[in-house]
């Protein structure tokens, strides 16, 4: 997500015209409907306030959410100075961590959120897995402290408004990706009359409950799989073979090979067929990482060497794309604060909660429906939707308010090939706010339009430095991708 400010010169004073980024901090009170916590001096774990970072790259202003949730957008703007380099032209372009996130109060869970609570149980006790999510949330209360239960979209939003009112101007001009889509569309409900130019681009859905978004999203990295695998055997020399639907059999063999018999370094550690479920959900984000992921799994299966794919992934976690999550965090940031935070988040707005005697008898068919939605994802993409047990429930606001807005008209950019946010959730999305959203349709690959498609990003920059706003349903071809 991020907000952005029209260039206005020498005017602005906080404003320095450089191209080095730059990072401030600002209070926030931790409850937006205490009349009691009003101070603005407090730091970090003093009058109840948590300071948010924020990261201004010059020329201009335009907030801008890249991560998320649980991706600090302070790091993710340096790895992106790049992608903004033409929109910088007319804005300040600032990004900023989230509370809970990165430098800004960051939640944890000290040492069980990396964990997957199912290994080593059977699943055929789906009570044993509910007593470890037990724990894990009151580890998270424990290690995250008294910010945890102020964790979530809704106050984020209240927090941008603060942040535009600090920042001096009278609209908000954002561009969001993923997460930040719904952070940006919550926004628009809140605040609509201090929306500006507002770009939502990889659309999150504002209806559906975390099981269904963690089924959906299993399903969208199937889908992506299955064109990288297409794109491979259509080539010569691909080290899958020449037939997709064997090389997808093979695949999912492949992993289930590695989690039985994993593989050992030297020193001991194991590679396992997880460990190559994380790299490819990581590299589907961008079709430009296709071509290594090939290489990669060329030299895993040829020689038996996860070498060039944990190389991979360390490159892919230091230049996550936009929308996708960075995993390099400053030294005062706890190492499980991502996974934390976007389980703190997603639950802080998911309302729904089922109870142990419900969630028990549903475990087993989630186990089936999530594995065979896809083979390959179905395991890792079900976590999230366990982890919400024992943790409160989370607003309803969301989902029962958000919609029909009245804002000016602002744009939301669906992509077709999204491994994490499916095209239909930008029609519902738009459908759901009502005439003010208009829908750009991305016919390519990758998580988000805007760094892989270079109609995309002209259509975008368009509309939030010239005000030239697309047709409602005008398209991108998947050809015109970068």
């Amino acid at each position: 997500m991020g907000r952005l400010r029209r260039g206005r010169g020498r005017s602005h004073l906080r404003v320095r015209r450089h191209r080095r980024a730059q990072g401030q901090e600002h209070p926030v009170r931790q409850d937006h409907c205490s009349p009691r916590l009003r101070e603005t001096g407090a730091r970090h774990g003093q009058g109840g306030h948590g300071p948010h970072q924020v990261q201004r790259q010059a020329p201009g202003f335009a907030p801008a959410e890249l991560r998320g949730p649980g991706g600090a957008g302070v790091s993710g703007l340096l790895h992106a100075q790049k992608e903004f380099e033409y929109l910088g032209k007319g804005y300040d372009v600032v990004s900023f961590d989230p509370r809970g996130v990165g430098e800004s109060s960051p939640v944890s869970c000290g040492e069980t959120s990396g964990e997957d609570p199912a290994a080593g149980e059977d699943p055929g006790d789906p009570g044993a897995v509910l007593d470890e999510m037990r724990k894990i949330s009151e580890q998270c209360k424990k290690e995250s402290g008294p910010i945890l239960p102020y964790v979530g979209t809704v106050n984020v939003s209240r927090d941008m408004d603060v942040m535009r009112q600090v920042l001096g101007d009278k609209k908000l001009n954002y561009l969001g990706f993923s997460y930040g889509t719904r952070l940006g569309a919550v926004y628009t409900a809140q605040f609509p009359k201090n929306v500006g130019r507002m770009v939502l681009d990889g659309v999150d859905t504002l209806t559906e409950d975390v099981a269904e978004q963690a089924l959906v999203s299993a399903e969208g990295r199937q889908a992506a799989l299955d064109n990288f695998i297409k794109w491979c055997t259509d080539n010569a020399g691909c080290v899958l073979g020449t037939d997709s639907r064997a090389a997808r059999d093979n695949m999912a063999e492949l992993i289930k090979g590695l989690d039985k018999y994993p593989l050992q370094s030297s020193d001991g550690a194991e590679f396992t067929g997880q460990d190559v479920v994380d790299v490819l959900g990581q590299a589907l984000y961008s079709r430009q990482s296709w071509p290594a992921l090939s290489q990669a799994l060329g030299a895993l299966l040829a020689d038996g060497d996860p070498r060039a794919l944990l190389r991979m992934s360390g490159s892919l976690a230091q230049q996550a794309p936009l929308g996708g999550v960075a995993g390099l965090a400053p030294e005062d940031v706890p190492a499980d604060n991502m996974a934390a935070a976007l389980m703190a988040v997603n639950c802080a707005d998911d309302p729904d909660r089922p109870d142990a005697d419900s969630l028990e008898k549903e475990v087993g068919k989630l186990q089936e429906e999530f594995e065979s939605t896809s083979a390959i994802f179905g395991r890792s993409m079900l976590m999230p939707v366990l982890f919400c047990f024992g943790r409160p429930a989370g607003t309803d606001y969301i989902r029962d308010d958000v919609r029909d807005v009245k804002s000016p008209d602002f744009l939301l950019v669906g992509t077709r090939g999204d491994p994490a946010t499916p095209y239909r959730w930008a029609e519902e999305t738009a459908e759901r706010l009502g005439s003010a959203a208009v829908v750009l349709d991305n016919k390519g690959d990758g998580h988000t339009g805007y760094a892989g498609s270079k109609c995309v990003r002209d259509k975008v920059d368009g509309f939030l430095l010239y005000g030239e706003m697309p047709r409602n349903g005008s398209s991108c071809g998947a050809d015109e991708e970068e």
